[in-house]
Parts: C-alpha cells; structure tokens; sequence
C-alpha cells in the first residue's frame, strides 16, 4: 500500500517495527532488486524482486518466487507440460521477466516472446537467451505463427478491460492458455479463449504457489 517514491522509507518503517521479510508486487519489484544488499542469481537476471528477507548484518537479501511459482502451478497443479513444447510468451515486462528464467530452465522446445516494444523484448533477449532457445518478434508478426503448445499472458490488458488478439493458428491441438491475470484482469481473454474453445488458466494458482515458495524462504518450512 505504497507508491515508488515512498517505497524506501515504507520498507525502513517495516524494518524498524520488528520486519523481517515481506513480498512485494507490481509496480514495485524493480525498485526492491535496487534497494537490496544481495540479490540472487534469478532477481539479478530478471533485475526485479518478489520476496525481501532482511538480515542485521547484511541487510535487505533480494529473492523471486514468481518463476517457481508459475512452473509449480502449471506441472504440478495443471498437469502442463513445459519440457520440449513450443511456449509462446505475450509481454516483455516486468511480469514477464520474473518467469523467463524458470520457463527456460525447463526446456521448451522454443520460447518466442512478442511485444511491440521490440527493444525491450529485445533486452530480455540479451540477459535470458544463454538459457535455451528465445526468439523475438512484433505483435505485427504474431498472425504468421502457428502451433504453441502453451500461450502465457503476461501483458496488462486485462486491467483494462481488454484481451490480446489472438489468432486460432496459434494453438496447437491441445494447447492451453496460461494467463498471470486472475480476478477481473483475466475475464477478457477467458472470455477470449472461450470464444476459440481453448483451454484458459488464470494466475490464481501462480499466486498462491509463489506465496508459498516465500514463506519457506522466510521460515525454513514447506506451507501446506
């Protein structure tokens, strides 16, 4: 319940009142990666934190369970594979640089990631592309593929009212539609998915798992 600006002091207040770990959300996993003393490898790749554990001799320790927490909702409690399939990843934001890393260390087939900013995607190319096989294209390039196993979306439509164009030729048979929306943000491209008769999977599930992954990161035990 904080912008950037006040973030900082926010986070000190925490502290100071007896703090000692806390999960952070959009808008401001970017500033919690800066703030922090030790990031590990995932946050300093994806350069953006979920989970903040502070330690009186070292400080703030940056982590991100949003990664773990996806992959863990889709295998475990969906039954989605990832392991050779052909992903395609709408989004080259923050949400989507908080799960590249995870999807990658699965080994997909081939991940292509579109977005309009071609740059930015582009970044992400750059940082994540040692991890497997990554390809970049515009939302202009998006009606000439075809056959994904998997389609995540990862953009801020749905907090809008509005869902990504999708095309049918797009999915390959069988192929589900993951989105990191949940509650109202996913009703226009579940409404989207329905239209197609493809299968839809909101973020709810990605939001508990990642919050689970937390608390053993804070306590040392597994949630039930």
């Amino acid at each position: 319940e904080t912008g950037a600006d006040e973030f900082p002091a926010a986070l000190e207040t925490f502290r100071l009142s007896g703090g000692s770990g806390c999960n952070v959300t959009l808008p401001l996993k970017q500033d919690a990666w800066r703030l922090s003393a030790h990031a590990s490898k995932e946050v300093t790749m994806a350069q953006a934190a979920n989970t903040l554990v502070y330690d009186s001799s070292s400080g703030w320790s940056a982590n991100t369970t949003d990664g773990i927490g996806l992959v863990t909702d889709m295998m475990v409690n969906n039954g989605i594979e990832i392991a050779g399939k052909r992903i395609l990843v709408l989004g080259a934001g923050g949400a989507t640089a908080s799960v590249l890393g995870s999807l990658l260390e699965c080994k997909p087939a081939i991940l292509v990631l579109v977005n309009r900013n071609l740059d930015r995607a582009n970044t992400l190319k750059e940082r994540f592309d040692s991890l497997g096989s990554l390809n970049v294209i515009s939302w202009d390039e998006l009606s000439d593929q075809a056959d994904f196993d998997l389609l995540i979306n990862a953009t801020s439509l749905g907090h809008h009212g509005q869902a990504p164009q999708l095309y049918r030729c797009l999915f390959a048979p069988g192929a589900v539609c993951y989105d990191l929306n949940y509650y109202k943000a996913s009703l226009p491209l579940r409404k989207r998915c329905e239209e197609l008769e493809q299968t839809y999977v909101d973020g709810f599930g990605m939001l508990v798992e990642q919050a689970a992954a937390s608390f053993q990161i804070w306590t040392g035990k597994q949630a039930d």
